[in-house]
């Protein structure tokens, strides 16, 4: 049996007491007559007009049929204006007819008792129409119509004492029941305390008269005809008391809608904020990036170490003081990004798309491209390093070999053009042609320095050094001295080979003496420049194979002594044979300038500078021995660092993916994780510090570890961007799930199908992935819909749905549906009669800031049907939402 049957069957005995009560007691006709009257005032008045008589004033059916109207809402057909009887039978007929279409079975009540002015007749059809639209749709905890407002009245007045309403008669009579009522909705209209139940008329008067003055119910019932009655009519109580209930409980919905209005517009201006603050944030990140790629892809190099150090130290200072700060906004800003996505899905609100050049992928374009930059920008630092500290080397050594050679070749072309050999005798003949052989033998053996000289000015030539041409110039000088040196040297042999036979041999002890001695010397200025030499190395094999070398020579001493002593015997021979034989000699040696005094004085210097190049060796071999503690104590620390960091990664994937547990647990498991996290930080910290040591020390290579602190870097920012992203997309299934309605068994089949389908275990699931899956769980997918799906799950269009898209996706079907009904309902109860709202009404129901806003945003759909400063729904539900599905 249907709502309408039941009914008619109520109807039906409704009208049964209802004709028992009238034999019973005709006293109650009063009261029913004065409470009919007053409820049908109360809804004519919106029309305009009102009744005196009520068995009079609907005889011609006009104001029946206007009544109806006003009451339901709807339009009845048209009336018959004319005053004949069978005008006014039309016009009631057709709201007898309007009443029976709403289910209502009429018993014994037709159009010609109405007309005919029947009392009784007319007052049971008010009853019927009173109890269809004002009583019927009370709901009240499942119970409907009287036995809905009956309980509605127990649960408002039940912490009322000395009120216990049992029925719709003497329940009543005392008037505690009406002041309850009103002291529970509005306490500050009756001073409730004061009230007493031995004074009915003072409790009935007051509660008439509040109600009638400050919640618009007309005066029904009279204290009069209440307390002179033994038992008041319960059809004129019931109607009194429903305008009670409809009263309230409309203020009550017209709270409600402003609430959900309050609410709608607070998830809007905080949805504004966050793109706001997304576009500040994202301009902000990429202005620092253009302006310090240029600086990272500067490459001017500088001519002093001092000048390369200090850009070292700047770089250094922009890793550790700079670039930290911005790698936290590029974070928060992924992190901003999201969450306000999930809540535009949430809200059903369009995506949010950032101004051109500002997504995401743009950012994290900008940033791969920062990261490029640094990454050539420190390595063309240290190679400019390299190249400086070799330059300077290299400058060193060929000054000195310059000098050493300069110093030879001093006076050694007037030596060659001398012509001494025209006026020699020829024992002086024979002694210049041998020392000239002598100088031969060691012009031949400073080619190679030479050579060296030049080689070195070509690698400083070629490593760009920034002094090169006073280098050149003094090279080629060098160079074109020896060019003439042996061109001299060849001129001078030939004009003593034309006299060789003019001239007697020379003691051969002079020439045996020259001989040696020139050798001699030569490898004593060998050793000498070789002990002088500066050295460079960076490791500890390095600095062993010197000091090897080092050994190795000292150890050719004794036999380098014996030679000495040998050359020196020769002199002494020489000596002793142009004593003992009286040979008119000069005493000095004609073939060779060397003289033991020179030999002794260099054997001398060479016995100094080796203890000198001890103590170099050894604290070099110290200083080697410094860094290789350094680069075990580095390494020592980064292969702890490096597989930690692999390992909270890979903890924090598999938390991610995991469907023990609540979000909730998963959300304080990575709390906790991340805690331990930056707990961690002052060992990155440490690592730093040794880094630093390192670099100072210029150290380039460690044979320890893998790990460099790039790689440690990288690793451990990575790790704190994806325990915040991943907490972050924890937050937003939570808020997915509230705001849905989501159970956690579903959350966890969700989670399933989206692991089953992440081949990769990348956390993500590429469009074809993603396709199967949704295949999997029943759709059936053209080319066109698949696309349309993806472009909601993917807004972005990076080619791939993350878990957080997915949920939102499976979800949003319910979503939809529950906005667009709330935005309904909430338009309703606003506009009430009309099918518009209007600005006053907002600003009365709405908080002032709320009321301007949603105003503002109304401006542009403000006048629908010509009324000025009026809303329609369309408008309304655009206004709110945008162009959505709504």
């Amino acid at each position: 049996m249907d709502l309408y049957d039941d009914g008619e069957q109520i109807y039906m005995q409704q009208e049964d007491d209802w004709d028992r009560d009238m034999l019973l007691d005709p006293a109650w006709e009063k009261q029913q007559r004065k409470t009919f009257t007053a409820w049908c005032n109360s809804h004519l008045r919106k029309a305009g007009t009102q009744i005196e008589n009520i068995e009079e004033d609907f005889r011609d059916g006009l104001k029946l049929m206007l009544l109806l109207e006003v009451i339901s809402g709807e339009r009845l057909a048209k009336p018959e204006r004319g005053k004949m009887r069978v005008h006014k039978i039309s016009n009631v007929n057709k709201a007898l007819d309007f009443i029976t279409g709403k289910g209502v079975k009429l018993v014994s009540i037709g159009a010609e008792e109405i007309v005919d002015g029947n009392a009784k007749m007319t007052l049971g059809m008010i009853w019927t129409i009173i109890l269809r639209f004002a009583i019927q749709d009370i709901s009240v905890e499942e119970t409907s119509a009287k036995e809905g407002l009956l309980l509605w009245c127990q649960r408002k007045t039940a912490p009322y004492k000395n009120v216990n309403i049992q029925n719709f008669h003497i329940s009543w009579k005392d008037g505690l029941g009406f002041c309850a009522l009103i002291h529970r909705h509005r306490p500050e209209l009756i001073d409730y305390g004061k009230l007493r139940k031995d004074d009915p008329m003072t409790n009935l008067n007051t509660a008439f008269d509040v109600a009638e003055k400050y919640l618009d119910i007309p005066k029904m019932l009279d204290a009069e005809d209440i307390l002179s009655t033994l038992r008041p009519d319960e059809k004129a109580v019931m109607t009194y008391v429903s305008c009670y209930y409809h009263a309230f409980s409309g203020k009550q919905k017209a709270e409600t809608a402003a609430n959900r209005i309050c609410k709608v517009l607070a998830v809007n201006q905080e949805n504004e904020q966050l793109m706001t603050d997304y576009e500040k944030l994202a301009s902000d990140l990429l202005e620092w990036i253009r302006r310090t790629i240029p600086w990272l892809e500067n490459r001017l190099p500088e001519n002093t170490m001092q000048a390369m150090q200090q850009k070292l130290e700047d770089f250094r200072d922009y890793r550790r003081l700079h670039k930290p700060p911005k790698v936290q906004e590029k974070c928060q800003l992924e992190i901003n990004f999201n969450t306000l996505q999930t809540k535009l899905r949430l809200s059903n609100r369009p995506a949010f798309m950032p101004s051109e050049g500002q997504m995401v992928s743009d950012i994290n374009n900008a940033w791969g491209n920062l990261e490029g930059a640094e990454k050539g920008y420190e390595e063309w630092l240290l190679n400019e390093i390299r190249r400086l500290e070799r330059l300077d080397h290299l400058a060193e050594k060929f000054r000195q070999k310059a000098a050493i050679h300069e110093s030879w070749t001093e006076g050694k072309e007037e030596m060659l053009r001398l012509r001494d050999f025209e006026t020699a005798s020829l024992s002086e003949i024979k002694a210049l042609l041998k020392k000239h052989e002598a100088f031969e033998s060691d012009l031949a053996a400073h080619q190679d320095r030479v050579e060296q000289i030049a080689a070195i000015a070509q690698e400083l030539n070629e490593l760009d050094y920034y002094d090169s041409p006073s280098v050149n110039g003094r090279c080629q000088r060098i160079c074109d001295q020896w060019d003439n040196l042996g061109n001299l040297t060849r001129q001078r042999n030939e004009a003593l080979q034309r006299t060789e036979k003019l001239l007697e041999t020379i003691d051969q002890l002079y020439l045996e003496f020259a001989k040696r001695a020139a050798p001699f010397n030569n490898w004593m200025e060998g050793a000498m420049e070789d002990l002088q030499d500066s050295f460079i190395v960076h490791t500890m094999e390095e600095i062993q194979g010197l000091s090897a070398a080092h050994e190795q020579f000292k150890a050719t001493l004794p036999d380098a002594d014996k030679e000495r002593q040998a050359i020196l015997g020769i002199h002494n021979e020489i000596a002793k044979i142009v004593q003992t034989y009286h040979v008119n000699m000069s005493g000095v040696n004609p073939y060779t300038a060397i003289d033991p005094q020179e030999i002794n004085a260099k054997w001398e210097k060479v016995r100094q500078l080796v203890p000198h190049r001890d103590r170099a060796l050894l604290e070099e071999h110290a200083r080697q021995q410094n860094n290789e503690r350094l680069r075990r104590q580095f390494a020592g620390q980064a292969n702890v660092i490096g597989p930690w960091i692999q390992t909270k990664m890979e903890e924090i994937g598999y938390i991610s993916m995991e469907l023990h547990g609540t979000l909730e647990d998963q959300l304080a498991h990575l709390r906790q994780y991340e805690k331990s996290i930056v707990n961690y930080a002052p060992k990155i910290e440490q690592l730093e510090g040794d880094h630093q040591l390192i670099q100072a020390a210029l150290i380039f290579d460690n044979k320890h570890t893998n790990y460099t602190m790039e790689h440690i870097r990288v690793g451990w920012e990575q790790l704190l961007t994806t325990i915040a992203r991943t907490i972050n997309e924890i937050e937003n299934q939570i808020l997915t799930r509230d705001a849905k309605g989501i159970t956690q068994e579903q959350l966890n089949e969700f989670r399933a199908s989206f692991n089953h389908f992440d081949r990769k275990r990348t956390g993500v699931m590429d469009a074809d992935d993603f396709k199967s899956c949704l295949i999997s769980v029943g759709y059936n997918l053209g080319e066109s819909e698949f696309a349309r799906i993806m472009s909601i799950v993917d807004p972005n269009r990076m080619g791939v749905v993350t878990f957080q898209a997915f949920i939102d996706f499976m979800s949003r079907e319910t979503a939809d549906t529950d906005t667009a009904d709330q935005v309904m309902a909430s338009f309703k109860v606003l506009a009430g009669d009309k099918n518009y709202i209007l600005e006053d009404e907002l600003r009365r129901e709405l908080p002032p800031d709320q009321a301007e806003y949603c105003i503002a945003r109304m401006a542009p759909y403000v006048g629908p049907d010509g009324v000025p400063g009026a809303l329609d729904y369309m408008s309304f539900s655009t206004a709110l939402y945008g162009e959505s599905d709504l």
